[in-house]
């Protein structure tokens, strides 16, 4: 059974308080007047004023009752009348008023509780932020007297600011931690470079050497990835005019591999980081390059504009995916069936930036497994002329015609 409304329920609370107290007036009224009222509701007939007989008149102790008893008739029937009447008119008058009284209340109840719809918005505006941490700057801040409602608003303002301070300080560690792991690294690199490349080094020192600078680019990998996702995190601001196609082009140009990239670039104008939106890219293609079968592999790779919104769509052949998996693979740090990458697979952070990345532009990110194994990565930006409001990402609802841009997809 569906349950009233907060709303609704003060209604009946006030108009049903109202209408009780009505009906007990209208009850202790009825009894007073009809205790009040004489029983005779008027001049009793007694035999001391009845008229004196006279040579045409005569009256008999018969009609002196049968006239007492008509009168007490008629004065009974108009008091009955009277009481009648009181009830009729006071019920009428009770249920107008009652009315009234109810749709008052409606008002009053939808007023007392517009702080609540207050909140409510702001908790979903940061909801709906997208990413983990934004939108936490904002803040209720309710006027008005310091009743329960304003409490309930100080404490979830107070809340939000502490969230604010813990994400803000999460991501400043990792920006200040990966810039300072860079220096060392980079003086790894240096040294094994000189090391490895010295004329009279043995080829045992050379070999171990380039097992170190391959462990030591995995690393500077991690930090670089580390350092995005922390700076992908925020919102952009300044915004640079582009479009997707020609982006995943070049994108597409300069990763020389092995696999065949099946392209379908359709005008996908938009605006935003070129930078961030080229790693959005490049993220995307090595994940759909790396996660694939072992020979006989491809990618697809189109871009097109479909419903005022942007779509960069990468599908690849490879295992199948299981469809409650698929939400693992954009935490960072995670991938299918592992806590912990390990290997040269990568570090779990490439998708975990695509999200990002496309938050930070207003947009959203969506996978799903393709039939036959593999995955199908849509990413949805604004258009450089948006059309509507951005969804919030719960995840959103990839729009039908997601399927122009996917022409060529198996």
């Amino acid at each position: 059974m569906k349950r009233l409304t907060i709303r609704a329920r003060l209604t009946v609370v006030y108009g049903g308080l109202f209408l009780l107290a009505g009906m007990v007036l209208l009850a202790v009224t009825y009894v007073l007047v009809e205790q009040r009222m004489p029983g005779t509701f008027g001049v009793t007939l007694n035999s001391a004023r009845l008229p004196q007989p006279s040579a045409d008149r005569v009256i008999t102790p018969e009609s002196a009752e049968q006239l007492r008893v008509f009168a007490r008739q008629i004065q009974d029937e108009a008091r009955e009348n009277a009481l009648e009447t009181l009830l009729t008119q006071g019920g009428i008058a009770l249920a107008v008023v009652s009315a009234t009284a109810f749709a008052f209340g409606w008002l009053i109840a939808g007023r007392a509780l517009q702080p609540l719809h207050q909140i409510t918005g702001t908790a979903r505006r940061i909801a709906g932020a997208g990413t983990a941490g934004r939108g936490l700057h904002e803040r209720i801040a309710l006027d008005g007297p310091r009743d329960e409602v304003r409490e309930l608003a100080d404490t979830f303002d107070l809340m939000l600011e502490r969230l604010d301070q813990s994400f803000d300080g999460q991501r400043r560690f990792v920006a200040n931690a990966s810039h300072e792991l860079r220096t060392p690294l980079a003086l790894n690199r240096s040294l094994l470079e000189l090391a490895v490349t010295r004329p009279d080094a043995p080829a045992e020192l050379k070999q171990l050497g380039e097992t170190l600078l391959a462990v030591n680019e995995r690393h500077e990998r991690l930090i670089d990835g580390l350092l995005t996702l922390a700076d992908s995190d925020q919102q952009v601001v300044e915004r640079t005019p582009l479009d997707l196609a020609e982006l995943a082009g070049h994108v597409a140009e300069q990763m020389r591999t092995e696999l065949p990239v099946h392209r379908h670039l359709g005008p996908a104008p938009t605006a935003g980081d070129p930078v961030l939106l080229e790693r959005l890219t490049q993220n995307l293609l090595e994940n759909a390059l790396r996660h694939n079968v072992p020979t006989g592999g491809q990618v697809w790779l189109n871009t097109a504009t479909v419903d005022g919104w942007a779509t960069l769509v990468v599908a690849n052949t490879g295992p199948l995916v299981p469809g409650y998996e698929v939400e693992t693979i954009f935490q960072p740090f995670r991938r299918l069936r592992q806590e912990r990458v390990g290997g040269g697979r990568g570090f779990g952070l490439g998708l975990s930036i695509v999200r990002a990345v496309a938050g930070a532009h207003g947009g959203s990110v969506r996978a799903e497994p393709r039939p036959g194994g593999g995955l199908v990565v849509t990413v949805l930006l604004p258009a450089e002329l948006p059309v509507r409001a951005v969804p919030a990402y719960a995840p959103p609802a990839v729009p039908a015609t997601i399927v122009a841009p996917r022409a060529g997809l198996p």
